[in-house]
């Protein structure tokens, strides 16, 4: 059997690439421009690659019981790393995956497809005009990872956007948002306090280098109207490779002490991450 080999590809947004992991027979890692994107095994969706990822996929293990389906919408798509690991956990599920590369949806499509019967759907559309147009207490799980290039788009930090995010999500609903900064965190803080506006309960999974100001890296906002099992999470995020911590209540109000929501004329993007945070060779 032949080897797989790379796949190159110009998209909307810059060159893909697909490179084959020469320790797992159909694992692939996609790359934007150098930057990581996703890792996907097409032979075991339950393996997540990525240290944040794999954090995303504790807390939807802890947002409902073991093997209850979930709608899910995704802003983000990747290489649909987690609209996989959901329809493998919970089998049933229903999701939408959104994503504004049309051409990098139609790479992954094509070269990464999702299992028949998945019950997963593609969108090739910007993640806030799909956001407004999306039903009102639709979604379970909302997932934000979107990225232009390595920073959050200005136009998906601000309070419009955190309303209607709250609007789509069902009473007992979560959203779940990938973020990038470093100290001081004048990005982070001015989510978490956007979020706090709308949502009455928050909670940030981060590694203690990270939040101890030391380098800049992933943090993960979770938001709902009730809390998520913090203890559960704790406990799941403790027990990775590099473990994270899992911050709420009044640490977590001190860390956002004097930050502000943002509003749509005052938005802007996350922080350019330092040369080689994220970039691969």
């Amino acid at each position: 059997m032949n080897d797989p080999i790379p796949v190159i590809r110009d998209v909307d947004h810059g060159t893909a690439k697909l490179m084959p992991d020469v320790d797992r027979e159909r694992a692939w890692l996609l790359t934007v421009d150098g930057a990581p994107q996703s890792y996907v095994d097409l032979d075991a969706p339950t393996h997540l690659e990525f240290e944040y990822v794999r954090r995303a996929g504790h807390v939807l293990d802890v947002v409902a019981p073991p093997g209850v389906a979930l709608d899910v919408l995704h802003l983000g798509g990747g290489a649909l790393t987690l609209p996989r690991y959901v329809a493998a956990t919970r089998p049933g599920s229903r999701q939408d995956v959104v994503e504004a590369d049309r051409g990098l949806l139609g790479l992954v499509a094509e070269c990464l497809p999702l299992p028949p019967g998945s019950g997963t759907a593609l969108h090739a559309a910007d993640a806030r005009a799909h956001l407004e147009a999306a039903p009102d207490d639709s979604a379970d799980v909302l997932v934000a990872d979107v990225f232009g290039g390595s920073r959050v788009p200005a136009h998906i930090t601000s309070l419009t956007f955190a309303r209607e995010a709250e609007r789509v999500l069902r009473p007992g609903g979560v959203y779940l948002a990938n973020l990038a900064d470093a100290a001081p965190f004048a990005f982070l803080r001015s989510q978490l306090a956007t979020f706090a506006a709308v949502f009455e309960e928050l909670a940030l999974i981060a590694e203690p280098g990270v939040l101890r100001g030391r380098r800049f890296g992933n943090a993960l906002l979770i938001a709902s109207h009730h809390p998520v099992d913090t203890g559960a999470l704790a406990r799941l995020t403790a027990s990775d490779a590099f473990p994270a911590r899992v911050e709420h209540g009044p640490a977590l109000r001190k860390f956002t002490k004097g930050a502000v929501p943002v509003r749509d004329e005052d938005a802007v993007p996350s922080p350019e991450p330092p040369d080689g945070a994220f970039s691969i060779g």
